[in-house]
């Protein structure tokens, strides 16, 4: 079937776990309606009709989800000379929009510092403790955090460097001073082995996948309406756009976004690197003094 020789071909050095949710939308909304037909045979609106059972469901988010991978199985069709055109293209607009879900976060710097007060005050494991207190520092997705390898780490040069699974990109992140005294101190206890954050149970495999929410709720933080380990992210970019007045470029290439240039959608993980270098120590210096109470102000003359 052209969708599973799609998903083989797709997801070669990507995550398992996305592979298996892609299968997984394929098998119940997609499958069971047109994954019979051959897909030169297969209409728009064949396909609108699969996916709107979902939206029917009120689930329009997997909706779309689900069209967007029809559309991704069309285009593979076309290229390797299966079917003439992607059909999904006729479908712009069918559905409603998508509610766009954003993770929680704090972006207001008193906030801010009252997280990381409570932070630097979490008593759990020492690597709970340090992932937490890293987080914030590196904003990488939580997934990559606590995925991170002591291969991947060079102190000396202070850089991690990793590759993005989800877009299949080698990423660099430049590690600020406060970042490396992090590492080091938890060196001894993990760098004998593959992760820096090693599993409660199996020092083998990396931290739970729930380890930072569930220790930002300890904290007494809700993870639905002010911060997940995701919103790092959201936190980082917001403030350093606002208030530290950096270029955007520059803030999405260290998220490891697709910039848009004149060639369209591209990352380069060398791209601004030395400004990415001094801005990721602008940053920790900035958590440090809001975390100290000190008055700092931004760049727009406004005190933070």
């Amino acid at each position: 079937m052209i969708a599973r020789e799609w998903l083989d071909s797709f997801f070669v050095n990507k995550s398992a776990s996305h592979k298996e949710k892609t299968l997984r939308r394929l098998e119940v909304y997609l499958f069971p309606y047109i994954g019979n037909k051959p897909i030169s045979d297969i209409t728009a609106p064949e396909v609108l009709e699969a996916v709107r059972r979902p939206q029917n469901q009120n689930k329009l988010e997997t909706a779309h989800r689900a069209l967007q991978v029809a559309g991704q199985v069309f285009r593979y069709a076309v290229q390797n000379g299966k079917a003439l055109r992607d059909v999904t293209a006729d479908l712009k607009g069918a559905l409603p929009p998508a509610n766009v879900k954003h993770m929680a976060s704090f972006t207001e710097p008193k906030d801010v510092a009252e997280l990381l007060r409570a932070i630097d005050g979490f008593v759990g494991t020492l690597t709970v403790e340090c992932a937490l207190r890293l987080a914030p520092l590196v904003f990488t997705r939580p997934s990559e955090l606590r995925k991170a390898k002591w291969a991947e780490i060079d102190l000396d040069a202070g850089e991690w460097r990793f590759l993005v699974t989800k877009t299949n990109t080698e990423h660099i992140v430049p590690l600020s001073t406060q970042a490396i005294k992090i590492l080091k101190f938890i060196q001894p206890v993990s760098g004998y082995g593959e992760y820096v954050f090693q599993g409660g149970h199996d020092p083998k495999k990396p931290m739970s996948e729930a380890a930072i929410n569930a220790s930002l709720k300890r904290m007494g933080y809700d993870t639905k309406t002010q911060i997940t380990g995701h919103g790092f992210r959201a936190m980082a970019r917001t403030i350093l756009h606002e208030r530290l007045n950096i270029d955007p470029h520059i803030i999405e290439h260290q998220l490891a976004h697709a910039v848009p240039d004149n060639l369209g959608g591209a990352y380069n993980r060398t791209k601004f690197l030395d400004q990415r270098k001094a801005m990721m120590q602008q940053w920790a210096d900035y958590l440090d003094e809001l975390k100290a109470g000190a008055k700092v102000i931004s760049i727009h003359g406004k005190s933070a």
